[in-house]
């Protein structure tokens, strides 16, 4: 099993995000801190399983005082039985953690970090949002080295309003230079409900069709530095692994490859989302509704329709893609009776390749994945 912790503060909302997130006071970050760690004793004691790994995300987890994170480890740690292997991730957000409490991370078992940097420019910081500069990110990137983490994922970002090729690929280059253990390089989507929806939300429909841009690269070039983004990473040993992750061997994130092998996880904290039994579960997304109950959750059982096209669209999304006899394992019946006219279509389009018993995306595929992805959603009777 997997386990989530969802620390939903910022010190500011970044014009992209539509995470749910904010920058709540000192007050209701130490009761929602109470809150959590009693969801986390209520379903330790329910779910008698092993955690293999723990990742803790946001928000930016790393604002977060750490006396009420050490609680939320201690209550963690005291309430699941945590494989001694376990990988556990913290994100960081550069500038918002210090010295001290990168060694308390340490201390606590936190092996590995996700550093959120998204550009090198500082231009494009600027326009994204960001509280950061890239020198805070090299200091903070460097405080984890000097603490002995030895496995670090950064993050970027391209796609970016008015950004050229050469910009996105200079950033690249230059996070390379650093050595990082796995690179996270996502294409921006503009969410509804975010300052960025209201200014770009028309240009980004334009660019899904191909038509002419305004302020976002337009689909050529987005596909340029997509495909430019994997060179350069193959070329320094890192393999990609998932549409927008590549790690060096033996650094894939486990935690995200077990929620594309649709392994069993339980989310905790505020919107947080969980898997088990067949059946997705959601959190409470008020905070005040889940700090006055936070074990409260929404449950939507599955169909088997529901599980088949999940099975498709996670299993898609990396680069071995989805194994015939893994989908027939799972579902007692053959992946060709049940999508077999979908693959045949998309492997003459050249979306879809399909060798060694497996069927995966082909490059021009996950340039456009999810158009890709949606034609597997099967008919419920």
């Amino acid at each position: 099993m997997e386990l989530y912790i969802h620390i939903p503060f910022c010190m500011k909302k970044c014009e992209y995000c539509d995470f749910l997130s904010a920058p709540y006071d000192r007050n209701l970050r130490a009761k929602y801190t109470d809150a959590l760690c009693r969801e986390l004793r209520y379903y330790g004691g329910v779910i008698d399983e092993p955690v293999e790994t723990v990742f803790i995300g946001g928000g930016t987890p790393s604002w977060l005082e750490p006396a009420l994170m050490e609680k939320i480890i201690d209550a963690m740690r005291s309430s699941f039985s945590i494989h001694k292997n376990a990988e556990v991730t913290i994100e960081v957000n550069p500038g918002t953690v210090t010295k001290d409490a990168m060694a308390s991370y340490v201390s606590w078992g936190i092996n590995r970090l996700s550093i959120g940097l998204q550009s090198a420019n500082e231009e494009e910081l600027k326009l994204l949002g960001r509280i950061h500069t890239y020198d805070q990110f090299l200091k903070t990137f460097e405080i984890a080295r000097m603490q002995g983490i030895d496995n670090i994922n950064v993050d970027v970002m391209y796609g970016l309003p008015g950004q050229k090729a050469e910009t996105f690929l200079k950033t690249l280059r230059q996070i390379v230079m650093l050595k990082p253990e796995h690179i996270s390089a996502y294409s921006l989507m503009i969410e509804e409900d975010t300052p960025y929806f209201e200014r770009y939300g028309e240009d980004a429909k334009r660019q899904a069709k191909g038509e002419p841009t305004v302020y976002l690269p337009e689909e050529d070039e987005l596909c340029a530095m997509t495909e430019s983004c994997e060179k350069i990473l193959e070329e320094h040993n890192f393999h990609q692994y998932e549409i927008s992750n590549f790690a060096k061997v033996g650094y894939a994130c486990r935690h995200n490859i077990g929620y594309w092998r649709r392994t069993p996880y339980l989310g905790a904290g505020l919107g947080a989302a969980s898997f088990y039994n067949h059946t997705r579960y959601a959190n409470e997304r008020d905070i005040y509704r889940y700090i006055e109950n936070p074990i409260q959750r929404f449950e939507t059982p599955l169909s088997r329709e529901d599980e088949m096209a999940e099975f498709m669209f996670l299993g898609l999304r990396t680069i071995d893609g989805v194994s015939r006899k893994a989908f027939e394992s799972a579902f007692d019946e053959p992946l060709l009776d049940v999508y077999g006219a979908v693959l045949a279509r998309l492997i003459e389009e050249g979306l879809l390749e399909a060798k060694a018993g497996n069927v995966f995306l082909t490059k021009h595929g996950r340039n456009v994945s999810n158009a890709v992805l949606a034609e597997f959603l099967l008919e419920q009777e």
